[in-house]
């Protein structure tokens, strides 16, 4: 009796605990698991993991349910298990874990009376758990406490504390915390510093790191030189500037002692010559002062300045140029070692530095030998012809006219890449797509598509091996569960795979509302694409392959290609797909010299979608609307207008694509009264690297429907903004106002990265011979005008452009640029980068004409960088050249 008196408490104390995981009441678990033994808490495991797939099952209008049992579910598996893997792995999952620190003071209370070597061991292996120590720092460190195990030092754990620790209390919580000591060499040693580290507030604020490590170090909390050690470490390793900012403001704080400076010369060289402008400025002073107090010897201070007249920031070059003005007005010996050093700045883009080195050289020349002067001047030809003349006179030698012609240098014409065939066998396909789900922000056009048809070439061959491939490799993802709100496109491949494995609700194929702006209008392609796609493959009507597969990286079809896709369509009775066919139409190449003789053959197939493509093959269908850019203004509330906002679209009525293509479609042919305008949201960004592939044969109306999101981007300052511009040159069709607008709005991004792109786009555009350099240049003009594009941005992109060699064309830009800057009613800042890099290009292109306002500003006095620029470009154009010439350098 007692035994059965037992066992029936036990069962009770169970279902009581199970009851309460079901209703969520996390809060009463520990204390419900009290009463069980080990013997009963293992045989509770396996229905307490039944509840965690049922519970993962429910649906998303019992969302609140859902977290509160995790919750619990959480708390009472913690308390079950008993080897530390095993509970490691329940109290890490991510299913079990939410925002918050709702469950942590449970999971510690059912773990409060097990062995420190078995928390140890659990401990460990959640602070290895990437990012977990970050979010429940508090509930890892408790367990290294209660355990007295060594302290984890994984990123995860040092970001936990680091934010943990920021407060108004923070030099008092470092203070207090033994951990202090171990953590802080890891935090330093880590690529990206965390984020507390790295906020903007001033030393004077009590959350500011390195203050309070400075006090730490004077009060021998920690060791100082340790922390130095780390600093140095870490910035010679280098990294972007964000994660550098804290180690030097560290350094910085703390200083440097004279012995500190002396034994670590080369790690100060190495800054110096490769770390980002703070940290190269940092070391830069340091080996200043050691060089002028003679700790520096005259060949280290060659190696330095080596490296540092090679960069291209103005500040530091200028800088090491008067520090070995110094050095050689003290020891006029060691000009025969820095002299050729000084030559470095000869190339540099500045003419106004390399004037500098130059004068230094003059300065200097008298200590040097022969050998060194002759060297000096063969290094003369690196300076911009401006200097040659006065270069040539320094070193008693003749001026050599450069008699060689001029040639462009523009790089090759990208080839058109064929796409890889589509995926022989499931495995493969499988491959392809784990990997996209790894990166799906990181898609390629052509890998997508890809993709796509190869889901629907393997379920068309044997569909039950493809979806149990699929459930195999995609093991626990959350479209796996019945019932789950896809198939409507949004979520691209995802939408097929939970189509294949019979779990996707599919929605009907044509487009829903009509979009609001032009990238939900090309998002609408790709989701009614596969939506079309899941939804045959939903109903049993499996096409063989799409039609609109690419054959090449741009998205571009060959037409003889679409032809035979469509024979075989025909030979095995299978009607194409509306969407399907409208995007092939879209992007079969027009241009291609195949095109008539493929035009010939879909019109002999006889089939109405062989008709629709010969006729699309022999009609002029341009769908490019025209394209307008209002003025800046203010509305009725007086806010700015954006320049998204400004650029309007006057979309030509296309009968052909009204009455033929499906709803997703029709935006392009539409009355400019139903056009998608520009909008300020950022539901496109997910999806934006597939849309130049909708329209790859008609890079104008691309270009057109892509300006009010690139604008926005630009204008937003963001990163990326300019990534389509790669595509637009590389596409094929006409390239008119809309293409060039693009890429004038490109070329004055904020960042470098998206200027360079832009500055790779007008190269490809050139060496195809479809840049209109003064369309560009009166563009650019335009946006300089009203602000939109900065002069300091535009000089930059059009001296990355130059360096490459594509002198004249940068040239005729530039030109065509000048007189809007020149006769602006109020003086343009950074007017003069813009005519010292027209000026370069002149001169090493050549070029005449003249520009209007030109000649009046290189007849000013004055040596400021613009009237400077304005007679160098003066001379190089033939205006008013012998007045120039007499008054310039």
């Amino acid at each position: 009796m007692t035994g059965n008196t037992a066992m029936t408490a036990v069962e009770t104390a169970t279902e009581q605990l199970l009851t309460a995981v079901r209703a969520g009441r996390h809060g009463a678990v520990p204390a419900l698991l009290e009463p069980l033994d080990a013997a009963a808490r293992k045989a509770l495991l396996p229905r307490l993991k039944e509840l965690r797939t049922e519970v993962r099952g429910w649906s998303w209008d019992r969302w609140n349910e859902q977290r509160e049992a995790r919750r619990a579910l959480r708390v009472a598996g913690a308390g079950c298990h008993t080897g530390a893997a095993a509970a490691a792995t329940w109290i890490g999952s991510r299913d079990l874990t939410s925002w918050g620190q709702h469950t942590v003071d449970g999971v510690l209370d059912v773990l409060a009376d097990r062995d420190p070597a078995w928390l140890a061991d659990v401990a460990g292996r959640l602070a290895e758990r990437p990012g977990f120590a970050d979010d429940e720092y508090r509930l890892v460190h408790t367990l290294v406490v209660r355990s007295g195990c060594p302290v984890p030092t994984t990123e995860s754990y040092l970001r936990g504390w680091t934010r943990t620790a920021t407060d108004h209390r923070l030099v008092e919580r470092l203070r207090e915390d033994p951990q202090t000591p171990v953590l802080l060499p890891h935090v330093l040693a880590l690529t990206e510093t965390p984020d507390r580290l790295t906020w903007s507030v001033g030393p004077e604020a009590p959350t500011h790191w390195p203050t309070a490590l400075k006090t730490l170090a004077d009060e021998g909390v920690v060791d100082r030189a340790v922390l130095v050690d780390g600093c140095v470490s870490r910035l010679l390793r280098g990294g972007r500037a964000r994660d550098l900012r804290f180690p030097l403001t560290l350094l910085q704080e703390l200083g440097t002692t004279d012995e500190e400076r002396r034994a670590r010369i080369p790690d100060w060289l190495g800054m110096a010559a490769d770390g980002p402008s703070p940290v190269a400025g940092h070391a830069q002073e340091i080996l200043a002062e050691l060089a002028l107090d003679g700790g520096l010897t005259v060949t280290e201070l060659a190696e330095m300045s080596g490296s540092v007249l090679f960069r291209s920031e103005k500040k530091l070059v200028r800088a090491q140029l008067t520090l070995l003005g110094k050095v050689l007005r003290r020891e006029p010996g060691a000009a025969a070692e820095l002299l050729p050093v000084v030559t470095d700045a000869f190339g540099h883009e500045d003419t106004a530095l390399q004037e500098r080195a130059l004068a230094l050289v003059g300065r200097h020349l008298k200590h040097v030998d022969e050998g060194v002067r002759g060297e000096l001047a063969g290094a003369a030809e690196l300076l911009s012809p401006v200097h040659r003349q006065a270069a040539a006179e320094l070193f008693g030698v003749t001026a050599v006219a450069d008699d060689v012609p001029y040639v462009e240098v523009l790089p090759p014409v990208p080839e058109r890449r064929p796409v890889a065939p589509p995926a022989e066998t499931v495995a493969e396909l499988v491959e392809d797509l784990v990997s996209q789900e790894r990166r799906p922000y990181d898609v390629a056009p052509e890998e997508f598509e890809r993709a796509l048809d190869g889901l629907v070439r393997h379920a068309h061959r044997d569909r039950e091996a493809l979806r149990a491939a699929v459930r195999e490799a995609f093991a626990g993802s959350y479209w796996l569960e019945a019932g789950s709100r896809l198939g409507d496109g949004t979520r691209g491949v995802t939408d097929m795979l939970a189509t294949v494995v019979g779990t996707a609700r599919v929605t009907r194929t044509d487009a829903g509302q009509r979009p609001a702006c032009a990238h939900e209008a090309l998002n609408q392609v790709l989701q009614s694409r596969v939506r079309e796609a899941a939804w045959q493959l939903a109903q049993g009507k499996r096409v063989p392959f799409l039609l609109a597969a690419p054959t090449l990286h741009t998205g571009a079809i060959d037409a003889p290609v679409l032809v035979e896709r469509l024979r075989e369509y025909r030979d095995t009775g299978v009607e194409p797909l509306p969407m399907d066919l409208a995007q092939a139409l879209l992007r079969v190449r027009k241009g291609d010299p195949a095109a008539a003789g493929a035009a010939a053959e879909a019109a002999a197939l006889g089939t109405r979608a062989g008709e629709r493509l010969a006729e699309w093959l022999t009609a002029d269908h341009s769908l490019a609307p025209g394209v307008w850019l209002l003025p800046r203004g203010r509305d009725k509330r007086g806010a700015q207008w954006w320049l998204a906002d400004r650029v309007i679209l006057a979309v030509r009525e296309r009968r052909v694509i009204r009455e033929e293509f499906p709803p997703a479609f029709r935006w392009l042919g539409t009355e400019p009264a139903e056009t998608p305008r520009g909008c300020g949201y950022y539901h496109w960004s997910g999806q934006r690297s597939l849309w130049p592939a909708v329209l790859p044969d008609d890079r104008e109306t691309l270009a057109a429907w892509l300006l009010p999101s690139l604008a926005s981007s630009a204008e937003g300052e963001e990163r990326g903004a300019a990534e389509a511009l790669t595509a637009l040159a590389e596409s094929d069709g006409p390239v008119g106002p809309a293409v060039h607008l693009a890429l004038a709005v490109g070329l004055g991004c904020r960042h470098a990265e998206d200027r360079l792109t832009a500055v790779d786009a007008l190269l490809v555009l050139a060496s195809r011979g479809e840049l209109d350099p003064a369309l560009l240049g009166a563009r650019l003009a335009e946006l300089m005008g009203e602000g939109t594009v900065k002069p300091n941005r535009l000089a930059d992109a059009a001296r990355t452009a130059a360096a490459t060699g594509a002198y004249a064309t940068v040239r005729d830009v530039l030109l065509a640029v000048l007189p809007s800057v020149l006769g602006a009613t109020k003086p343009v800042r950074g007017a003069g980068e813009l005519l010292a890099v027209a000026a370069e290009c002149a001169e090493r292109a050549g070029g005449s004409g003249e520009v209007p306002g030109l000649a009046e500003l290189a007849a000013r006095r004055g040596t400021t960088q613009l009237v400077t620029q304005a007679r160098r470009l003066a001379v190089a154009l033939g205006q008013w050249a012998d007045q120039v010439r007499s008054e310039s350098i």
